[in-house]
C-alpha cells in the first residue's frame, strides 16, 4: 500500500473511553495505521451512549500504540480559544514525535452551543476558523523559534505570549470540509484536507479547489495529506449490517446539514423518520468485505493518502479482524 495507509476511527460518541483505546490498539495489531478519535460533548443519538473528552483519550492511545494519531475533527472556536487547542496539540506532539495530527473544523452546535454564545451562521464559523488556524500557526512559529507572540483580530485576541512545551517539529494542521468555497482557503493556510465519504465527482471538484488554493500560497498540492473518514456498516448478515446503521449511526441517512441541532433527543426525534434507503449512496453496509474494500478502492483511485474506516455497529472487534484480513491487505494504488 506505498503511499497509502488505512486507520481506525475511534468514535468516542459510542464507546467508553478504556474501550476505545482498547479497540484502537487491538486496530492496530490487525494492520490498522493510527487513529483518528472524534471530538464531541455530545454523541448525535443517545443511542450512542458516549463522549469522552478527546485529549484524555488520545493520550492514552499514544501510549498504547506506535501509529499516528489526532482528533478527527476539534472546533477551535468555541468551546476552545485556538490557544488552549494549541497548547493541547503541541503537548501531544511533543509526548509522540512524528505522530500527531491537528484536525479542525469549524463545529456543530451539538458540541459547540454548550458555552451558552451566541451560534453564528455558516460563514461566520468559517471564518472564525481561518482566523483560529492563523493564531495557532503563529503561535507554533513563534514558540519554535523561543519568541513571544501576540494577535488582535476579527473574533480572537492574545496577549503576548508563548507554548513553552513544544515538539521538534509543529503539527501538521489538516482542515475538515465538505465545501469547495472552505477547500480552497483550506489549501491555501492549512497543512492538507480531510472530507467524509460522498459522490465521487465532489470530492474531485473539491481536490480541484483545494489545489488551487494550494498553488496561491506556492505550495505543492500533490504533497499535501487528503485525508478520509469512511463510515460503513459491516456485520456476519446483510440484516445486522442495517439494524446497526439504523440504530447506532442514523444521523448517517440524515440528508440535510446538521451544524446547528444542539441536542442528541432532536436528532433521535429526525432518527425516526430515517429509513433503509436513506443510506443508500451514502454509506456502504454488507456483510460482504469485498464489496466495501470496492468502495475502498474508489476512494484510493480518487487520490486519498489516508483513510480512516468507522464500522458503526458495536462488532468493532469482529470487524476490525476481518478487514485486517480480508480488505486492508487487498487495497493499493
Amino acid at each position: 500500500m506505498a503511499g497509502l495507509t488505512v486507520g481506525y476511527a475511534a468514535m468516542l460518541e459510542q464507546f467508553h473511553p478504556r474501550e476505545a483505546v482498547e479497540l484502537s490498539a487491538y486496530a492496530e495489531q490487525h494492520g490498522f495505521s493510527g487513529v483518528m478519535a472524534a471530538d464531541h460533548f455530545a454523541p448525535w443519538v443517545p443511542a450512542q451512549g458516549q463522549s469522552s473528552f478527546v485529549w484524555n483519550v488520545l493520550t492514552a492511545i499514544g501510549e498504547n500504540t506506535t501509529g499516528d494519531l489526532g482528533p478527527g475533527v476539534t472546533a477551535p472556536t468555541f468551546r476552545w480559544h485556538p490557544a488552549m487547542v494549541a497548547q493541547a496539540s503541541a503537548t501531544l506532539a511533543a509526548m509522540y514525535p512524528g505522530r500527531h495530527w491537528l484536525g479542525l473544523g469549524s463545529g456543530e452546535a451539538l458540541n459547540e452551543h454548550i458555552v451558552a454564545g451566541y451560534w453564528p451562521e455558516a460563514p461566520e464559523r468559517i471564518n472564525r476558523m481561518f482566523e483560529a488556524i492563523d493564531l495557532i500557526k503563529k503561535l507554533f512559529s513563534a514558540s519554535l523559534a523561543g519568541k513571544d507572540v501576540k494577535h488582535s483580530g476579527t473574533f480572537y485576541k492574545l496577549e503576548s505570549t508563548r507554548l513553552w512545551t513544544m515538539p521538534e517539529v509543529a503539527p501538521e494542521i489538516l482542515v475538515a470540509t465538505a465545501g469547495p468555497v472552505t477547500a480552497k482557503r483550506t489549501g491555501r493556510h492549512a497543512d492538507g484536507i480531510i472530507t467524509v465519504g460522498a459522490p465521487l465527482e465532489k470530492i474531485t471538484g473539491l481536490f480541484g479547489k483545494f489545489a488551487e488554493g494550494a498553488r496561491e500560497a506556492g505550495k505543492d498540492p500533490d504533497a499535501m495529506p487528503k485525508v478520509l473518514q469512511l463510515h460503513l456498516s459491516w456485520a456476519q448478515t446483510d440484516e445486522v449490517a442495517l439494524a446497526n446503521a439504523m440504530h447506532e449511526w442514523p444521523n448517517g441517512g440524515m440528508k440535510f446539514p446538521k451544524a446547528d441541532i444542539r441536542s442528541p433527543f432532536d436528532f433521535e426525534q429526525m432518527a425516526k423518520l430515517v429509513r433503509p434507503e436513506d443510506f443508500e449512496g451514502r454509506m456502504v453496509i454488507s456483510s460482504d468485505p469485498d464489496v466495501h474494500r470496492t468502495e475502498i478502492q474508489k476512494y484510493v483511485d480518487l487520490g486519498f493518502d489516508r483513510i480512516y474506516l468507522h464500522n458503526v455497529g458495536r462488532n468493532q472487534r469482529e470487524w476490525i479482524e476481518v478487514f485486517g484480513r480480508d480488505v486492508l491487505p487487498k487495497l493499493g494504488r
